[in-house]
């Protein structure tokens, strides 16, 4: 197996590009370092992209792996053949190399290996040959052994028969017909068991079935959840005969005397061997894909929830809201510093609102407090009308923003809670990191075990490992994208930049307590980090007021060289760098050819590209150019909202089959999958994403379920019949939602290329 060759097929990628990403994961190299720094090895690869290509490679080596092993196996009992040799090459997944080895796996007790002992396989072998003319009874006299277990003539038979049923049972090629059969044509049902209290969660799951091949996987995870909650029994049908004549075109030859034998034989071993066994493969794949697209999904909401722009240069008062215990207080200054912490009662039973009120205005008087951060927990509903009527009575401008505040009571509980703020107890430092989630959203949510965020579906029912992986690998990605200043970065933040770990962290914190960064090469001082770490960590790391400008930019330390010879190209110094005299550069290098630069300075293109984008805007963070958390003065409640209404919000969570938006009632809004766009789309992540900002219209309310539902098809929606190229502030940007639909484009194609592979573990 050529995996090189395999896997530059699968990912399109020039041969050249997919050995070198070979070569740089064995190195050692992290995806961050290799997609940011090494992009004229891959051909500019994103990060999504390397980390897929990383997963492929390892299960192409597990599954060379497993067929050497096997190979080795069945030669070592002496039966290896060239079919099965060529089998074993041409296998393509794990499934089909375990279908292969099924035959010669050491098996546990079963009737075939019992009529094996009682010395059958003999008589098996006549009737599976299909060639003796005489009677199978006569045959079979001879094999009546009192002794061994075998009383009489048939008996005798039926042993043979239980052989020959595991020997059908074994044949990879049947095996592979009647799987495609069942994915293609079976169907799963559901019936529920009414005497389970919680079973009228299911309803629409009573006497359901659907096509194996067109269920989603939203409804797997419910169903699956269904049956662990014993509220549903599910099953898989398929139309039995039509297997059996499959069966019998490969294994009923000709007109003998055994034929009856063996047609019994068949639909023994299709009802008690091989249909079980694909049924519990079957729910076993469609468990994996769905569980897979669960964590697609959480990954693809969690990205632009960690990239969500800080809230620069505010004052924050956050309130943790609560009933009977009283909505804890505190605000934080623009480094996140804690200024101010107070208990306030302005919800039920107390409901001391004008004494809350007096509380709140003297904070935000004495404290300049520009925006208050509202948790969207228990009695938020309550604290966020509490906060819109006394910011109308205040005699400055302050707005208000509700923030997810799922996971802080996780942090305010752990251990690195009890670290930072050691003098406060849990509810109050909630309240602190429901401020820091306006002020760096990213810095403050990476504290936190990122399955506690929320903005998942199922995820209690995922994998655990496969899910945290996922998951660390999307942080690392936003985290290293945004990159981190090492002179304020909380070990947690730091743990996650490329090459680095919590203990490693821990020592540069340690560090910082006497000495304070002003050059990365401060970093090789740091206990257990190395030459080989410094590289890969080095320019993910900031330095925004030291000694060379070049620290504060994701400028790695290995072209500092070529930054020198570049400025020089051009009669440019680093000053000019500080004082923002280099705007220019980009045109300079355009105009003088950036291939012959490139070639002059000793470095490619891409790099010089990168390099150039820093230089003219040092210290930049990418999360700039996203649009800003939206604030509010006031709000509406669920009541005033009518048919037909227009309404601008924002998309809290992308799932299945379409997409929750808070449009300012407290109680987020539904936009089916079927609402968002007049032409088709697969899945709502083609064009949407957490955090956008779109246009919608009420298409229905139902105060007493607190369900709103919603479209997009309207004249001003970007999606709807009048598509604009720009949304004019009520939507997306079409041209950004182009680029994800593209981005998710080969998204998909890579979970196809993943589901072509899909394998049992």
């Amino acid at each position: 197996m050529d995996i090189a060759k395999q896997l530059s097929e699968e990912f399109d990628l020039n041969s050249l590009y997919a050995q070198n990403i070979i070569s740089l994961i064995d190195e050692g190299n992290t995806i961050p370092f290799i997609a940011r720094y090494r992009k004229e090895m891959h051909g500019n690869c994103d990060d999504q992209i390397l980390r897929s290509f990383a997963d492929r490679l390892g299960y192409l080596r597990n599954l060379l792996k497993r067929k050497t092993e096997v190979a080795d196996n069945i030669t070592a009992q002496g039966k290896m053949t060239d079919e099965i040799t060529i089998a074993l090459f041409k296998a393509q997944t794990l499934t089909e190399v375990e279908d292969i080895y099924r035959p010669y796996k050491q098996k546990k007790k079963t009737r075939a290996s019992v009529a094996k002992e009682r010395g059958l396989e003999p008589l098996a072998e006549v009737i599976f040959e299909q060639e003796t003319k005489e009677d199978i009874s006569l045959l079979a006299k001879q094999y009546v052994d009192e002794e061994k277990g075998v009383a009489n003539e048939e008996e005798a038979i039926n042993g043979a028969c239980d052989i020959i049923a595991e020997i059908i049972s074994d044949d990879a090629e049947m095996r592979k017909v009647l799987r495609e059969y069942l994915t293609s044509d079976g169907e799963i049902v559901t019936t529920i068991n009414a005497e389970q209290p919680e079973a009228k969660t299911y309803d629409m799951y009573a006497d359901y079935r659907e096509k194996i091949n067109k269920i989603p996987s939203h409804r797997v995870l419910a169903i699956n959840r269904g049956e662990k909650e014993d509220c549903l029994k599910v099953g898989i049908q398929v139309d039995s005969e039509i297997a059996l004549i499959k069966l019998q075109a490969r294994f009923v030859k000709k007109e003998s005397t055994t034929k009856e034998w063996m047609l019994k034989t068949l639909k023994d071993a299709y009802d008690r061997l091989i249909f079980p066994s694909l049924s519990r493969e079957a729910r076993s794949s469609l468990t994996e894909m769905a569980q897979e697209q669960a964590i697609k999904m959480f990954k693809v909401n969690l990205k632009p929830l960690l990239m969500q722009p800080p809230l620069k240069n505010k004052i924050i008062l956050a309130l943790d809201p609560a009933y009977r215990t009283g909505c804890k207080i505190a605000v934080i200054d623009k480094k996140g510093n804690v200024l101010d912490t107070t208990v306030i009662y302005p919800t039920p039973p107390q409901n001391r609102t004008e004494e809350s009120n007096a509380v709140l205005t003297a904070l935000i008087k004495k404290h300049n407090v520009e925006v208050i951060s509202i948790g969207n927990g228990t009695a938020s509903k309550e604290s966020e009308i509490f906060v819109a009527n006394l910011i109308k009575t205040l005699d400055r401008k302050v707005s208000y923003a509700v923030v997810n505040e799922a996971g802080a009571s996780v942090y305010s509980a752990s251990k690195l809670g009890a670290e930072e703020f050691p003098k406060y107890d849990v509810s109050i430092r909630s309240a602190v990191s429901i401020a820091r989630r306006l002020l760096d959203p990213l810095a403050e949510l990476i504290k936190i075990d990122v399955k506690s965020i929320g903005v998942g579906q199922y995820q209690h029912d995922m994998p655990q490992g496969r899910l945290t992986d996922v998951l660390n690998g999307v942080v690392e990605d936003c985290v290293n994208s945004v990159g981190v200043d090492i002179n304020t970065a909380s070990p947690s933040l730091l743990s996650f930049v490329s090459g680095l770990n919590a203990g490693i962290a821990k020592n540069i914190v340690e560090y910082r307590k006497n000495n304070h960064f002003t050059d990365r090469k401060q970093l090789l001082k740091i206990p257990k980090l190395g030459e080989k770490t410094f590289t890969q960590c080095a320019g993910f790391l900031r330095i925004n007021d030291g000694e060379n400008v070049l620290d504060n930019t994701a400028v790695h330390p290995e072209s500092y060289d070529a930054v020198n010879k570049l400025l020089q190209y051009f009669n440019m110094t680093k000053e000019d760098i500080k004082n923002g005299n280099v705007k220019s550069l980009r045109q300079l290098v355009e105009s003088e050819g950036i291939q012959k630069v490139a070639d002059s300075i000793g470095i490619g293109v891409m790099t010089l590209t990168d390099i150039i984008d820093e230089l003219i805007k040092p210290g930049r963070d990418v999360r700039d150019s996203l649009p800003v958390p939206v604030l509010r003065s006031d709000l509406l409640d669920i009541k005033d909202l009518k048919e037909g209404m227009e309404l601008d919000g924002v998309v809290r969570n992308v799932i299945d089959f379409g997409v929750f938006v808070d449009i300012g009632v407290h109680q987020d809004g539904l936009v089916h999958i079927s609402e968002i766009a007049e032409g088709y789309i697969s899945h709502p992540s083609q064009v949407l994403s957490v955090g956008d900002r779109v246009h919608v219209k009420v298409l229905g309310v139902d105060t007493q379920k607190n369900k709103i539902s919603l479209t997009m098809k309207t004249t001003q929606s970007p999606y709807g019949k009048k598509q604009k190229e720009q949304s004019g502030g009520k939507g997306i940007n079409v041209n950004r939602t182009a680029k994800n639909k593209q981005e998710n484009n080969l998204d998909d194609a890579l979970k196809r290329l993943a589901s072509r592979f899909s394998h049992k573990k």
